[in-house]
């Protein structure tokens, strides 16, 4: 049980929780896209979940392999830097990740093959050097946002339509929700940063925090947050959606304004 619960904290669980709704979500878009009817094909759907989550801990695990001293001073409770977890331990564990992503994805087609080789390729150029785009705020803004709110969205809804009906065709809906995660990556990954400036300042990590200040990442990070909901709001008046209005408007306001509440209050 020790071993199970180091090992849900070393695949960060707010990812996990984040790639399972999001997968889950494009899963139900594309259903209801193709109008496929039960049992839902529901092999599909577990298998890329598998893929998915398999790629995200081999994301996020050799982001701690390669961050262990920066991690002792920004997040010291983390697995390896608290000594929960050896180097060796975490290696086997990125890639087994890593296989299994490549294996599960590999069962299914081409695309998602594709698409979760892409996004492990990011991943390790973020983390690994001599690349290390994490260094530069700009780049590890720009990776968060490709693979979140561009390749999952439009790459993910892709494979499962080609997997449920053998077309290509992408739903006009997808595009309001992939603007919306491009601006919100935005924001995680200015956000995230803002308590990590002590590690990163002394291993010369670049953040948008370090280069402006604490206060100006987060209130840039709160315009652009606030500029895709916005969007997403103006979406229906622009195109043509499949969608139930009063549902759609109501439920962006009301996380918008959750948003909004959250942000003012944040000392």
């Amino acid at each position: 049980m020790k071993f199970i619960k180091t090992l849900w904290q070393f695949s960060r669980p707010h990812t996990i929780i984040g790639s399972f709704f999001s997968i889950t979500a494009l899963y139900v878009l594309a259903l209801q896209t193709a109008h496929i009817q039960p049992p839902w094909h529901i092999n599909i759907y577990l298998i890329t979940l598998l893929s998915a989550l398999a790629c995200n801990v081999f994301i996020v695990g050799l982001n701690q392999y390669e961050d262990v001293e920066i991690d002792k001073i920004n997040k010291p409770y983390l697995p390896i830097a608290a000594g929960n977890l050896s180097k060796q331990q975490a290696l086997v564990i990125i890639l087994s990740c890593l296989a299994i992503s490549l294996i599960a994805a590999a069962c299914l087609n081409w695309i998602l093959l594709l698409l979760i080789l892409t996004i492990n390729a990011i991943g390790a150029a973020y983390s690994l050097p001599p690349i290390q785009l994490k260094k530069q705020h700009r780049w590890a803004a720009l990776c968060i946002t490709v693979v979140r709110g561009l390749l999952v969205n439009l790459g993910m809804t892709l494979h499962f339509l080609y997997a449920l009906t053998g077309t290509y065709q992408l739903p006009i809906h997808i595009f309001p929700l992939t603007l919306f995660v491009i601006g919100f990556s935005f924001g995680i990954a200015w956000f995230k940063d803002i308590p990590d400036t002590a590690g990163d300042a002394q291993f010369h990590i670049k953040t948008l925090a370090l280069s402006l200040s604490k206060k100006a990442a987060f209130q840039w990070g709160v315009v652009v947050v606030v500029l895709s909901y916005l969007i997403v709001l103006a979406a229906p008046f622009l195109i043509t959606m499949p969608i139930n209005l009063p549902f759609y408007f109501g439920a962006q306001s009301i996380s918008l304004g959750i948003f909004l509440l959250a942000a003012f209050k944040l000392n």
